[in-house]
C-alpha cells in the first residue's frame, strides 16, 4: 500500500470506506455521500477544513475504490502547519491536520508538528 498510516495504538475498531475522491492516506476524511446502495459502504473524501472527522486514511485511496479509515488511537496525520505537543487540532485544507482556531477539535499533538510533515495526533473522534 502507497503512504501508508501505522498507527502508534488503535484501541478502537476500523472501517472500510469508499472513496468518492482520490484521498491521500494519513489524512482525515470525512463522510461524503450517503451509502453505497450496491456494497452498502460508508463513502468517504479528505474532511472539510474545521469541519469534525469521520477518521484517518489508513492509506492512499482512489477514487471509486475501497479502503481503511481509522477511526481512534494515536496515529500520524499529516500536518498543514505547525502545532505544539499537547495543543488541540482540527482539520485543515485537504484533511491536514492544524493547530485549533475555529474548526472543531478532532484531537491532540502528542509531539510538535510542522507544515508537510507527519505528527502523531490522539484521536478525539
Amino acid at each position: 500500500m502507497a503512504n501508508e498510516c501505522a498507527p502508534l495504538f488503535r484501541p478502537g475498531q476500523n472501517v472500510t470506506g469508499l472513496a468518492t475522491a482520490d484521498i491521500t492516506g494519513k489524512r482525515f476524511v470525512g463522510i461524503s455521500a450517503s451509502r453505497d446502495s450496491a456494497t452498502g459502504l460508508i463513502k468517504v473524501a479528505h474532511a472539510t477544513a474545521g469541519a469534525k472527522a469521520f477518521g484517518v486514511a489508513a492509506a492512499d485511496i482512489k477514487e471509486d475504490q475501497i479502503g481503511t479509515v481509522i477511526r481512534g488511537g494515536i496515529v500520524p496525520v499529516t500536518a498543514g502547519g505547525s502545532c505544539s505537543a499537547g495543543a488541540e487540532v482540527e482539520v485543515g485544507s485537504d484533511g491536514k491536520a492544524v493547530a485549533l482556531k475555529s474548526g472543531v477539535a478532532v484531537g491532540h499533538a502528542v509531539e510538535d508538528g510542522t507544515n508537510g510533515n507527519d505528527v502523531m495526533i490522539a484521536l478525539d473522534l
